[in-house]
């Protein structure tokens, strides 16, 4: 047989906002797809119309587009295997439907809620299956004219799947390899409702992908439970040969304690599990997301990738292209992940520090003009390139950097206390007169110059700066002396230790 071009799918279903996991396991279906050479289809999963939540499905492409993962066919992006979202499919999926019921494979089932449950009372761990379906309301148990009848009139009912008992089933899983399920095991699950004449999940799926050829199917690991009827279901229509590759990827763990990563832990540690900001449309609740948290996307994605895999080097810092070269799909681990919020920093850092400080000033000059600073980018770039390797995040850099744009209007008590001395104001005013005369206001004429006065009359170098920075920015921070007083200029620098003169004495 020819061997099938690579088809990857991310179908996640519009129900609020696009869960960290999620955007995990779409990461590594585009790293398996371009590795490839293959495709990435974007499909949405809204057969389940009770929970849809408007404004989800945009959320998730925008989530995307800020992240860089590119798809190449789907909802909002076109291709030939449309349409792409299940509910648009309905005609399809009911022919796949009837298949099944015309050969044996389904039933119709007529049970409802009340009747379920009185069953689960009645009987102990109760399951739909091979050794109660004769004993409950459906096509199997039931004569075919009151079936006709009962469909005839309206009733609403579904069709189940007709599992057979004592199968050994194989899922070929290409991070767990051969995972064996016997069918005892499984239910006979609902594939079809009438009263919104949409499959559910497990079919819908199932003939998508088939009817999309997708080739591989990376999911979390929480679906790894349904592999097994999936498995059947491709056999049940006769499709074992275009059968896709699983692979079920691990969980994402809670950073402390046991259990999967929640939005809970978020709100409890401070983090985002989020891509972008969600505003719940139901609640009105607004949970963070990463990017207006400050992330860079890049970070966002480095970070993502190396939980759950490993490139087999120490290399941690890739971008996307070396990601994709060095991704292998069966070095993913089968152990939960613990999600290190802690190293998400981290990478933010890392990414700050390897951007240019152009890039970097042009995502913090909106911040610097917001707070009422007219000041052009080289100037603000320049600030950056001394300030950037001590941030986090690009918003943290005003609260470090704002004493470049705007003069001190207070002084901070306890650098007072620790920095200005007695003599202090006799001492910083003979420092103006030395900078004074000067022509070349440069870092190092600056800095030949001061140091030379402050050795010619003995002066402790510690006491004369860190009296000086204080005058210059209002507390005890900021980089090296020189550079500040060369950005300010002659004159700003000049005025700025006159009005603390006069404060401070």
């Amino acid at each position: 047989m020819a061997e099938r071009k690579v088809r990857v799918r991310f179908a996640p279903s519009p129900t609020g906002a696009l869960h960290i996991g999620g955007v995990r396991t779409a990461l590594y279906n585009y790293l398996f797809a371009k590795q490839h050479g293959g495709d990435l289809i974007f499909r949405i999963e809204d057969t389940d119309s009770n929970r849809f939540v408007p404004g989800a499905e945009e959320y998730i492409i925008e989530s995307f587009k800020w992240l860089g993962i590119k798809f190449d066919e789907g909802v909002s992006f076109g291709g030939n295997y449309g349409p792409y979202r299940q509910s648009e499919r309905r005609d399809i999926y009911k022919k796949y439907v009837q298949q099944l019921l015309d050969a044996g494979k389904a039933y119709i089932a007529f049970d409802t809620p009340e009747e379920l449950n009185a069953k689960r009372e009645e009987i102990k761990n109760f399951q739909y299956d091979a050794s109660t379906r004769m004993m409950m309301r459906n096509s199997l148990a039931m004569p075919k004219e009151e079936v006709d009848k009962l469909i005839a009139d309206g009733t609403q009912y579904v069709v189940r799947f007709k599992i057979e008992p004592g199968e050994e089933v194989h899922v070929d899983d290409l991070i767990r390899g051969d995972v064996k399920i016997m069918s005892d095991i499984l239910d006979d699950k609902v594939l079809y409702k009438s009263a919104d004449e949409l499959p559910t999940y497990h079919l819908a799926n199932i003939v998508d992908d088939h009817l999309m050829e997708v080739t591989h199917v990376i999911r979390g690991e929480e679906w790894l439970p349904s592999a097994p009827l999936h498995v059947l279901l491709y056999r049940a229509f006769g499709w074992a040969d275009t059968m896709p590759r699983f692979a079920h990827l691990p969980l994402l763990l809670k950073p402390d304690g046991k259990g999967k990563l929640s939005k809970r832990d978020g709100d409890r540690l401070g983090f985002p599990v989020f891509p972008l900001e969600w505003h719940d449309p139901k609640t009105g609740e607004v949970s963070s997301g990463y990017r207006e948290s400050g992330y860079l996307p890049e970070a966002v994605i480095n970070f993502l990738a190396l939980l759950g895999w490993n490139p087999g080097n120490d290399q941690e810092i890739m971008t996307m292209d070396e990601m994709v070269k060095l991704f292998d799909i069966s070095k993913c681990s089968k152990a939960g992940a613990k999600f290190d919020y802690v190293k998400g920093t981290w990478f933010n850092h890392e990414y700050i520090l390897h951007k240019t400080n152009e890039e970097i000033a042009a995502l913090w000059a909106p911040v610097v003009a917001e707070h009422g600073v007219s000041e052009s980018i080289e100037r603000i770039t320049e600030v950056v390139g001394m300030m950037k390797d001590r941030v986090n995040f690009v918003k943290e850099l005003w609260d470090l950097c704002s004493f470049f744009f705007i003069a001190p209007e207070t002084y901070d008590e306890k650098t007072i206390k620790k920095r200005w001395k007695e003599d202090s104001a006799e001492t910083l005013t003979k420092l103006m007169a030395v900078l004074e005369p000067l022509d070349d206001f440069s870092i190092s004429h600056q800095e030949e110059v001061v140091m030379k006065w402050i050795e010619d009359n003995g002066y402790k170098t510690g006491d004369v700066m860190n009296a000086w920075r204080l005058t210059l920015v209002g507390e005890g921070k900021g980089p090296h002396m020189f550079d500040i007083s060369a950005f300010l200029g002659k004159e700003e620098t000049l005025n700025r230790m006159r009005k603390a003169i006069e404060v401070l004495k």
